[in-house]
This record gives structure tokens, C-alpha cells and sequence, in this order.
């Protein structure tokens, strides 16, 4: 509730482990190594040091602070429930993990001790460094000192609502909140409205808390510690933190990932590039024209694949079997077709102006949606494989939601002629490529345009990465550009196919999503180092054309490819 009411940016980190400082490399460990080896020991002493223990050992250790390097240890050992050994690290080093100040400010929140809290709080130095600050508490630099008042103001005010004490929560709530909150309406409303609940357990589902003994202290206690500094309060889990993003680091570094287990820390990580997969071993024949799309299930199990002899055949990946034959559209070709999120359903679309959904077991037809005046060029599911958007080149519907039972459930009114879509897994985000030069993101949960851009070429392809995170363009000048969605920041290009005038598709693919591949006018098939836009493999697939590309999502090592020569390439 805190950070939905509130939203307040993190100031110091989060327990997902945002690095706030530089990684070290193979050759600065390795020049570290050797400077320890041949160099005695530092005798300056680290002041912050509870005791002169310290001034037997140098103040860095392999050029890292060696302060730092032990809180973070103590802090690990603590949180792994290794306190005895945390106690005792402590002890021999001299350094302490918070200071008294600190670990009272700890107390006082968990204990639900408010007027200490605050106390402490009001006492709170602004922007110092550790050893300026003493045995203080310390705020980050632009840390809001009010809004950590409100913070603790409000868990006090929803503690005696769950007490059932209305009187005192009602003073809480006139006497401490709005005088800092004078400004925040809603805010106050909505706290307001919570005296009107009949019960706490009502109280606490309206305003999304778990109530005192649960754990809605040590969530107020994260949001706090990320407005005060790091040099005396450690953002949470710090190691594990750290530990993940050379993990993180290492993964992207390599260029052949198909490991999709995490990496060992014993070692630094690389993946054999022989088990990359560049090798043809099955052709499958069976469609009678070119194919459009080919499109793993979302369990890997199964394939599907479509095009222009109207037909969506459905084939299990471990056999190479046709499980299911769909005569689905009998007067067009098919442009596009998706896989429900659950894989039971599979939605067609085609030139002959209709959609369809069909039960991916039997190929019966579950539902058509209304005829449109133009094509329907592409379409997705919602996440709950509830509901299916359609996008299509009639400009008065181009893009439209629908429900099962085949009502339109909204229409979006901007009017271009969608020749692709994709939905973000998280829901957040709908991207629509026109079929001019730009595409168009919205807002799927408000339904609202967040903002276009022009491409200066025409788009081939849309499609999200797995996190939400990031927008794949294929565009028909032969470049691909990694668009990160919030930020609008190209991330990398990806050069070396060709484009043209029809649809050449583009995805992301391998373990962790490592890569980006693509299909090309010239009929090869090109994959690119997703962070580096390094060129990987670029293999002979089809002619004339390599239309879709679709890597299998649980099999790093495969991947299918289809062309105009009417074959799927596994």
C-alpha cells in the first residue's frame, strides 16, 4: 500500500539489488591478486572501526574497501541466520554492521515504538558520510524527511484501526497526517475512508496491508532504509544483491548461452558454442504454399504454422507429427496466428476479413469474431487467455478487444491501419505497428496512447521481450532496434539481413533470452547477441524468403524457421 499511495522512488536500492557501485573484471582481480601477493599489508587504520583490531590489516582488501566488503559480510552471515558468526566477524574486525543509532531507528519501527522512531528520525543528519556522521542517522542525499514522518504516521494510523481504536486513529489521522499531507487529497480520502470499514479484516483488504504481525513493519522498514544512507544502513541483502549481478554480467557476456540454469559462483560462466543450435535436423513439407508464421506453444510441446494454402497445421515437436489439421480459412490466406497463454486455444487470422478461435486439441471452431471490412493482419491474448486483440488495416476498427463469446469488448479510436501487434506479458503494455513508418504504444490497462514513433522505414514486425521490458522493431531497411519501453532508449541494432516490402519476422530467443533472430529477404535466417549486437550465426534457411523465425521457449538449443518454399526448418 506504501509504495502504490505514496510513490516514492527507491533512494538507496532495493532488495532486488539495483548496483550502486563499478564491477571488477577478470584482469582487475587477477592485478589485485598480484598486488596482494607482493605487497605487505596496509597499516592504515579504517577510523569507523569499533576497536584498533583493524590496524593490523590494510584499509582495502584487493582494492575494495575493506570496511565495506565486511558489513556487507556481517550483513550476509545475519541474513543467511549464521548470527553467531556474524557476532563474532564483527568482533574480530572492530566493525559494526549499523551503529547504536541506526539499529535503535530498526528497533523502534519492528516494535512499533512511533514516537521513538520519529525521534530518531528528527534527529537525522542530511548527506553525511559515515565517518562525518558518527554514530547518527543518516538520511540519502534528496531523502524526504516528511514523507518518512507520513510513512510511519500512517502505519500507526492503520495499527489502531486494526485494534478496532477508531477514536485514537481519528486523532492520529487529524492531528499528525494532515498537516503533512495538506496537499495530497486523495491520500486523505482514501485514509479517510478506511475509519467507514466494519471490520479490520475488511480495513486491511481495502488498503492492501497485512496488518501489524504480519509483515507490513518490515515492508515499512524497507521503504525507509531506502531514504537513509547506505554507509549506515545497508540496503537489504546486499551480497545476494551483488552476487546477481555478476551472474547477470556474466550471462550477458556470453556469447553462446544455452544454459538456462543459473550460473556457478565458483566459476567464471561460458557456454560451449557446439551446443548452440545451427544444425537443420528435421524438414517438415506438408503445407502446399508458402508459409507466414510458424509458432512454438508456450509448453514447447507443440508447433503451429500457417500461410497461404489457408490451412493451420499443428505438429508435436517431439515426433515431427501433424497432431491436428485445420481447414480454417477457406476464402483467404492466413496472415497471422497465436497461441492462448493455457495453449488450448489458437486464434487465426486472415485476408478474408475474419478472426477465428479454435480448440488447439480437436481444431474445432470455438468462435468467429464479426467480420471486418479489411484484413486482419495479427492478433494476441490477454494473459488469462480470456480475451483476444485483434489488429487489423480497417481503420475504423483497427484495433478491438473481444471477449469468447465473441462480444467487442473495446475499440481503440485512433485510426491507421494495424499490421501487427504485440501485448507485454505483464499486461502493461500494447504495441501496434501501422503499415506506414511508425508504431503506436498504449497503455493496455488504461487504454490510452502513451506515445508514437516515427521509424523513418517501414516496420515489419512488433514483438516484447518475456520481462515486459523491452520492444523488438523489425524494420524493411534491414535493421532490427531494441527500444526500451519506458525509457524510449534504443538499446542495440541488429544489422546484416535483408529487408523489403512484405512481413519479415523478428523475436527474442535462447536461455534468459540471450538473442535475437531473425528471418531475411535473402532466405537466411540471422541471429544476433541480444545485448552486444554481436552477429552469432547467420544460416542458409529457405528460398526466396525466411518469413518467421520462433524459438522454442523451453528449449534454448532450438528453434524453427519457415519461407516461401512451403517447408518449416527445425
Amino acid at each position: 500500500m506504501l509504495s502504490e499511495v505514496d510513490g516514492q522512488e527507491p533512494m538507496n536500492g532495493s532488495s532486488r539489488g539495483v548496483g550502486n557501485g563499478t564491477r571488477s573484471n577478470d584482469k582487475a582481480m587477477a592485478e589485485a591478486l598480484s598486488r596482494a601477493r607482493k605487497m605487505p599489508s596496509e597499516g592504515a587504520v579504517n577510523g569507523s572501526a569499533q576497536n584498533g583490531k583493524s590496524a593490523t590489516h590494510g584499509r582495502t582488501y584487493l582494492g575494495h574497501d575493506r570496511e565495506e566488503v565486511t558489513r556487507i559480510l556481517i550483513q550476509a552471515l545475519s541474513d543467511m541466520g549464521y548470527h553467531s558468526a556474524a557476532e563474532s566477524v564483527s568482533r574480530d574486525s572492530g566493525y559494526e554492521l549499523e551503529n547504536p543509532t541506526v539499529a535503535a531507528f530498526r528497533t523502534a519501527v519492528l516494535e512499533g515504538s512511533w514516537s521513538q522512531a520519529e525521534g530518531l528520525l528528527e534527529g537525522a543528519a542530511q548527506g553525511q558520510s559515515r565517518q562525518q556522521s558518527g554514530n547518527g542517522l543518516v538520511l540519502a542525499p534528496g531523502a524526504d524527511r516528511n514523507v518518512m514522518r507520513i510513512w510511519l504516521r500512517q502505519q500507526k494510523f492503520l495499527e489502531l484501526l486494526e485494534r478496532r481504536d477508531t477514536t485514537r486513529a481519528l486523532q492520529v489521522l487529524r492531528s499528525d497526517l494532515m498537516p503533512l499531507c495538506s496537499e495530497q487529497h486523495q491520500k486523505l480520502h482514501f485514509l479517510s475512508g478506511l475509519l467507514m470499514c466494519q471490520s479490520a479484516e475488511d480495513m486491511k483488504a481495502k488498503a492492501n496491508w497485512d496488518g501489524a504481525h504480519g509483515q507490513s513493519r518490515q515492508y515499512l522498514l524497507s521503504e525507509l532504509s531506502r531514504c537513509i544512507s547506505p554507509s549506515v544502513m545497508l540496503p537489504e541483502h546486499r551480497l545476494a544483491a551483488l552476487l546477481e549481478h555478476v551472474k547477470e554480467d556474466q550471462i550477458m557476456h556470453c556469447l553462446y548461452h544455452t544454459d538456462p540454469a543459473p550460473p556457478s559462483l565458483y566459476s567464471d560462466h561460458v557456454c560451449d558454442r557446439h551446443h548452440f543450435p545451427c544444425e537443420v535436423f528435421a524438414e517438415l513439407n506438408k503445407h502446399g504454399d508458402e508459409l507466414w508464421q510458424v509458432l512454438f506453444s508456450h509448453d514447447g510441446t507443440r508447433l503451429a504454422s500457417c500461410g497461404l494454402d489457408k490451412h493451420v497445421i499443428i505438429w508435436d515437436v517431439a515426433s515431427l507429427e501433424i497432431l491436428v489439421r485445420i481447414e480454417a480459412h477457406q476464402a483467404g490466406e492466413i496472415t497471422d496466428i497465436t497461441w492462448s497463454p493455457d495453449d488450448r486455444m489458437i486464434v487465426s487470422c486472415s485476408r478474408d476479413h475474419s478472426a477465428k478461435v479454435w480448440n488447439t486439441e480437436t481444431g474445432a471452431l470455438v468462435r468467429k469474431l464479426d467480420r471486418f471490412d479489411e484484413p486482419v493482419t495479427s492478433c494476441v491474448w490477454t494473459a488469462d487467455s480470456q480475451f483476444v486483440i485483434t489488429g487489423t488495416l480497417d481503420k475504423e476498427k483497427s484495433i478491438c478487444q473481444w471477449d469468447l463469446e465473441g462480444n467487442r469488448i473495446h475499440t481503440w479510436t485512433k485510426k491507421y491501419r494495424a499490421a501487427s501487434l504485440d501485448l507485454s506479458p505483464d499486461g502493461q503494455w500494447l504495441v501496434a505497428m501501422d503499415d506506414l513508418q511508425s508504431f503506436h504504444v498504449y497503455n493496455f490497462r488504461t487504454r490510452e496512447l502513451e506515445y508514437e514513433w516515427d521509424l523513418k522505414s517501414a516496420p515489419t514486425s512488433v514483438s516484447i521481450s518475456q520481462d515486459s521490458r523491452f520492444l523488438l522493431v523489425n524494420k524493411s531497411d534491414g535493421e532490427a532496434q531494441l527500444i526500451d519501453i519506458v525509457t524510449r532508449d534504443v538499446i542495440q541494432k541488429y544489422r546484416g539481413h535483408a529487408g523489403g516490402e512484405y512481413m519479415i519476422r523478428s523475436g527474442f530467443g535462447g536461455a534468459n533470452e540471450s538473442f535475437v533472430i531473425s528471418g531475411s529477404e535473402d532466405g537466411n535466417v540471422f541471429i544476433w547477441h541480444k545485448w552486444t549486437g554481436i552477429p552469432v550465426q547467420k544460416l542458409e534457411a529457405h528460398q526466396p524468403r525466411c518469413n518467421a523465425v520462433s524459438w522454442n521457449p523451453v528449449d534454448p538449443c532450438m528453434f524453427a524457421t519457415c519461407g516461401d518454399d512451403a517447408k518449416i526448418k527445425m
